[in-house]
């Protein structure tokens, strides 16, 4: 399954646990953070400044 910018924080992170280092290299504190629940990745990209090709590119290697 490919990590795509319209899937929820808190659901990458329970399916790929992995990936949780890659938000900490991107200075993302998404675990324990309430918006990542409801809150898709693009959002939260968007949000922090981010560019969301860049994240995906680097997280989907992640979990391959």
């Amino acid at each position: 399954m490919k990590i795509t910018k319209d899937m929820s924080i808190t659901e990458i992170i329970q399916v790929y646990p992995q990936t949780h280092e890659i938000f900490r290299k991107f200075n993302l504190g998404c675990i324990g953070c309430i918006a990542a629940n409801f809150e898709t990745l693009e959002d939260g990209l968007i949000a922090h400044g981010i560019k969301v090709e860049e994240f995906l590119d680097e997280i989907n290697k992640a979990v391959e």
